[in-house]
């Protein structure tokens, strides 16, 4: 019914956005062809097969990836309609709640990957200035995530356990918000979230803890790639769980 109702999708575009998909979450890495073979149960070489274009998926193979990755067709669709779904509501004060993958790595959040929505005072979001590279314009802007036990020991006690944060994603420059104030960010870590004051110093992230009891983090960045790339915004607000 979805293809139907979308001439722009065909059964054979379909395959390749579904490729693309699985390619990119393997080279963001969540997710492996070893992985996808045992939750699918299909053969490696079937699966690499496919995502080298080398063959297609029957309907079967087809329906067992989506169900295994949490994929609709809806997911495929092109962003244009996927913008026209978004689940938020910015001038409401809505923002949806995500997992930390795709806080990093959607530019579009998917109906499906909404956890939980965040309800904030109207005209809050209004009230927060953006800063951002050209290519994060045409992202969602707002999401939040919440922040697990373990990611949140080196931030304490200004994050705590199970907080939800809000982040900006157009906020992915390193100039202050606030003069003489550290920003904090939400930045990609290898292919992980973190929450840290950062610098950049001699072609590296400098990623700061405010608890001192843990280690400043250096990230090497890669030659001709912008700090700004590995920011995945600035974080706007934090709830801290009574």
């Amino acid at each position: 019914m979805l293809v139907a109702n979308f001439p722009q999708m065909n059964f054979t575009q379909m395959h390749e956005r579904l490729r693309l998909e699985l390619l990119r979450r393997i080279q963001r890495g969540t997710l492996s062809v070893s992985l996808l073979a045992r939750q699918t149960g299909f053969g490696q070489p079937h699966l690499s097969n496919f995502l080298h274009s080398r063959r297609q998926l029957s309907l079967e193979a087809l329906d067992r990836i989506l169900t295994v990755q949490h994929l609709s067709v809806n997911d495929l669709l092109p962003a244009t309609y996927k913008r026209e779904a978004l689940p938020a509501d910015e001038e409401g004060g809505s923002v949806p709640v995500v997992s930390h993958a795709a806080a990093l790595f959607e530019p579009f959040i998917r109906p499906t990957a909404v956890q939980s929505m965040l309800y904030l005072p109207t005209g809050l979001l209004q009230s927060i200035r953006a800063r951002v590279s050209n290519p994060r314009r045409a992202w969602q802007r707002f999401v939040a995530v919440r922040v697990p036990g373990s990611d949140a020991m080196a931030m304490e006690p200004l994050v705590l356990p199970e907080a939800i944060v809000l982040i900006d994603r157009h906020y992915n420059s390193l100039i202050p918000y606030r003069p003489n104030r550290p920003n904090l960010y939400a930045v990609r870590h290898g292919a992980h979230l973190t929450l840290r004051y950062v610098d950049f110093v001699s072609n590296r992230l400098v990623l700061r803890p405010h608890n001192i009891a843990f280690p400043v983090d250096l990230v090497e960045i890669d030659p001709g790639e912008p700090p700004s790339e590995l920011i995945a915004g600035r974080v706007a607000l934090i709830l801290n769980e009574p």
